[in-house]
């Protein structure tokens, strides 16, 4: 990969960009699509294959083989979704698209449209969605129906045209919205319509076409309705109930123009009640992006109590967390030290803190005290001079007075809860 340029070939594609895509891809790391090739296999021959995705991808005879489905549970808990698992060579493919497409098109993007861009982060469109909900007493929760399965192809490659002037960019795109699904019994299933959510090239996609279909088109005929947009998890906030219908009823008409349909049951009018905001609705509370807004107690400056709007982990991202925690069955890890647990648990607790813990933290409280709970049955079980319960728990605060920052949890919840 020693030369930077393409020569003799029609589609002038730099071999740097496909090693900046494979780092990018490396980076990400990620399971093998459907020819079980990982990435360390990848690497393993790294210069031949890295070639072989640059020679075919500058002399347009790169075609794209099918993308392997997987079910897993979605990122915030309520059910399961399709991932597009693509083939790591593919990957880097689509990177370099990507790439190239998003230089383009980040700078038409939409402040409010937070979802995949650089600088941007789920938790940004919290924050903002809670200043607002302060300010304004409706929110439309919206939901599209399906969105990654659905999107029309035909407006999505209309919208990728409109920015680029790279014939190859247009040519790849197409073929990776064709390439089929290969499902787990091995079966391929070919699609008319929708981008295989998981690929490298699907969320550039999406907020491309999100961006005509909803960000551009609602702050041209509604610029006094504010938004934030995840992706495709959306949230409108509106001064009234009356403004509220009036846009939720273009919104519907629109998305049925754009060749998708909003969910009747999860999209919603929401009235954010709090101690000011006493009026009675029918939806007094919404989940966006692991986060349940609604009323809730709050403290302020002074100390003194009043109710607020605001958001706190959802109950689905609660159980999720729950159940991956209960799936470690810390108490059987007898065969490992204290230290050895906490080093295997602390980054992802840490991640589960950092971000859900960003609003009303102590809705966390109860989960992390189990965590201390499941400590207390390693202890009990690891030795058998602790097995009485009460000698346990002196152990376990023992061990926290005397190193408080093993566990990341313990800075906030160091003790056990009594019925345990």
């Amino acid at each position: 990969m020693s030369e930077l340029k393409s020569s003799d070939k029609p589609f002038e594609i730099s071999k740097r960009e496909v090693w900046e895509a494979w780092e990018k891809v490396k980076d990400n790391k990620g399971a093998p699509g459907v020819d079980g090739c990982s990435i360390a296999d990848f690497e393993a021959d790294l210069k031949n294959n890295l070639y072989k995705v640059w020679n075919r991808m500058s002399s347009g005879s790169y075609f794209p083989p099918p993308v392997r489905a997987v079910e897993i549970p979605k990122p915030h808990g309520g059910g399961t979704r399709i991932l597009g698992v693509p083939c790591v060579s593919d990957r880097v493919a689509q990177t370099v698209v990507a790439r190239r497409l998003e230089a383009r098109v980040e700078t038409i993007f939409h402040p409010d449209s937070y979802g995949y861009r650089p600088g941007r982060a789920p938790i940004d469109a919290v924050e903002v969605c809670k200043q607002r909900c302060w300010k304004r007493d409706w929110v439309i929760d919206l939901d599209i129906r399906k969105f990654f399965d659905t999107v029309p192809w035909d407006l999505v490659v209309k919208a990728v045209e409109a920015n680029t002037d790279l014939p190859w960019v247009v040519l790849y795109v197409k073929r990776w919205l064709g390439a089929p699904l290969q499902q787990a019994d091995g079966t391929l299933l070919r699609r008319d319509r929708g981008t295989a959510q998981g690929s490298s090239i699907s969320p550039v996609l999406a907020n491309l076409f999100l961006h005509y279909a909803f960000d551009a088109w609602l702050a041209r005929e509604f610029p006094g309705a504010q938004f934030e947009r995840y992706s495709d998890d959306a949230v409108v906030h509106c001064v009234s109930q009356r403004q509220a219908r009036t846009v939720l009823a273009a919104i519907a008409a629109r998305m049925e123009q754009v060749g998708l349909q909003l969910h009747p049951d999860k999209t919603r009018i929401v009235y954010c009640q709090d101690g000011k905001r006493r009026a009675s609705y029918e939806h007094t509370e919404f989940d966006y992006l692991g986060f349940t807004f609604r009323q809730r107690r709050a403290r302020a400056k002074d100390g003194r109590q009043f109710n607020s709007f605001l958001p706190a982990i959802s109950k689905d991202a609660l159980k999720k967390i729950s159940v991956e925690v209960q799936s470690w069955r810390l108490y059987n890890r007898t065969g490992q030290d204290l230290k050895d647990v906490a080093r295997d648990i602390n980054p992802i607790v840490s991640g589960w803190m950092q971000y859900y813990g960003s609003f009303y933290r102590s809705k966390m409280y109860p989960l992390l005290a189990r965590i201390n709970a499941y400590l207390v049955r390693w202890i009990r079980k690891k030795y058998k001079r602790l097995r009485a319960k009460r000698k346990a728990f002196r152990c376990l605060r023992g061990i926290v007075e005397r190193f408080p920052r093993m566990f990341a949890h313990w800075e906030w919840v160091p003790s056990v809860p009594s019925v345990w």
